[in-house]
């Protein structure tokens, strides 16, 4: 029998654990290590979701796994108002890879960075109207909350007032097309603003957005959009917040999204990749607004805010990126990934649209390619069956989309490891087929 039948365990999970979310795998991790995590039976399996599309440099990376030691034999917490050289030394690292933004608050969660930074904008503007995409995904706290639209709003009572939102541009199901029937993003844009300035009652102050929308189904927001949002932002005074949870320190091939376009936020979130796994957050914005919100006495105190042990993890982040070229590694491994899914694209009917950039790409799977009628089901199939061939992919289903799956392995993977996950991709999507 297998060890990860454990009754006592389960018999303890399933009496005691609160469920939050999606039924947990019937697996127990006993412990993971780079690419792989390894279950009860000590079956290696391969993660390409990066843990919580967090752990960019794999499981138990050595350099990590030194600097905790370090850290914890000497200091890992302090009162919120002492300072020490690990969180200077990080702010200063972020600041310089990010001209510009040169004012870094150290949280813990991602929610917790966008909670700061729409508390931010909102006093630095005198607005309190937040825009947002329908397919976002910024947290699951009060005004976080309030800006997440692809689950979780039902039963909560109501959002925080002026919360606004506009859809996100779909390349694969475009809403307004040009005559050769691609998408037409500024017209859809001009419309969505429209509505806004119907909407708003004058206090607009910031959009929320993420580059690519991870759990909206990997939108990427296409070239020039950022650049025509961030004008429609400073036509009607608001701040634009670039939520670089999951796409930021490497990940898409920059060392953030925004890099790409060349266009600068007003106000930066950081989180998820940043700690590589361990929880670590940042705020980063301007002299000028941080001197305003200064100014005007924001505040913004957390229990773990400013803590040295996650800042000295995001250090070694840092490093370990620097040293190893893991941003024009992201870009190499992205490619070949892609291309093993743009084949699979090729081979596979069910699969509808392959996108999104560097180690950050979605698998859209659908009942009908040239309907595009969502493949549900099927999706889940392929899931279940991708792990028990060993590799772990996680699926998003939303409303008018088909299931993706968002592929994100550690931006240490190696091309062996790409070719093993394309493999069982493969074979799982084949058996589903036959199945259904």
């Amino acid at each position: 029998m297998s060890l990860n039948a454990d009754p006592a365990f389960w018999a303890a999970a399933n009496t005691h654990l609160t469920r939050y979310g999606p039924d947990f795998e019937t697996l127990i991790v006993e412990r993971a290590q780079g690419s792989f995590v390894y279950d009860a039976d000590d079956r290696a399996i391969l993660d390409f979701t990066s843990g919580q599309m967090s752990a960019v440099l794999g499981h138990t990376h050595p350099d990590i796994v030194a600097t905790v030691d370090r850290q914890m034999r000497s200091v890992a917490h302090l009162f919120s108002g002492m300072l020490s050289r690990p969180v200077v030394d990080l702010a200063s690292r972020l600041a310089a890879l990010a001209p510009g933004l040169d004012r870094v608050q150290l949280l813990t969660t991602g929610a917790e960075s966008n909670e700061a930074a729409i508390r931010m904008a909102k006093l630095v503007t005198g607005g309190h109207e937040i825009v947002a995409f329908a397919q976002s995904w910024h947290g699951m706290t009060g005004a976080a909350a309030s800006a997440t639209y692809s689950a979780g709003r039902k039963g909560y009572g109501p959002a925080a007032a002026g919360s606004f939102v506009i859809p996100a541009p779909n390349s694969y199901r475009p809403r307004f097309t040009h005559p050769d029937g691609s998408n037409d993003w500024q017209a859809e844009l001009d419309d969505a603003f429209a509505l806004v300035d119907s909407q708003s009652t004058g206090n607009l102050a910031a959009f929320i957005a993420e580059p690519i929308l991870s759990s909206g189904g990997i939108l990427e927001l296409p070239p020039g959009y950022l650049a025509a949002l961030k004008r429609k932002c400073e036509e009607r005074g608001m701040l634009l917040i670039l939520d670089e949870a999951q796409t930021g320190i490497a990940r898409t091939g920059d060392m953030f999204a925004f890099q790409r376009d060349g266009v600068t936020p007003d106000i930066m979130t950081l989180s998820k990749t940043l700690g590589a796994g361990l929880p670590l957050a940042a705020v980063m914005t301007t002299q000028a607004i941080e001197q305003k919100a200064h100014e005007r006495g924001f505040l913004f105190y957390t229990t773990h805010v400013s803590d040295p042990l996650p800042a000295a993890v995001g250090v070694t982040v840092l490093d370990v990126v620097e040293r190893d070229g893991l941003v024009a590694q992201a870009t190499a491994r992205g490619d070949r990934l892609k291309s093993g899914l743009l084949s699979l694209q090729q081979k596979y009917d069910c699969v509808g649209d392959v996108r999104g950039r560097g180690l950050l790409l979605g698998l859209e799977i659908v009942a009908d390619r040239q309907t595009k009628a969502p493949g549900f089901e099927l999706g889940a199939a392929i899931m279940e069956e991708a792990m028990r061939r060993g590799l772990s992919m996680n699926i998003v289903k939303l409303p008018g989309m088909g299931g993706v799956f968002r592929i994100a392995p550690p931006l240490t993977v190696s091309d062996a490891e790409i070719d093993r996950g394309l493999e069982i991709m493969s074979d799982s999507i084949g058996a589903a087929v036959a199945a259904h």
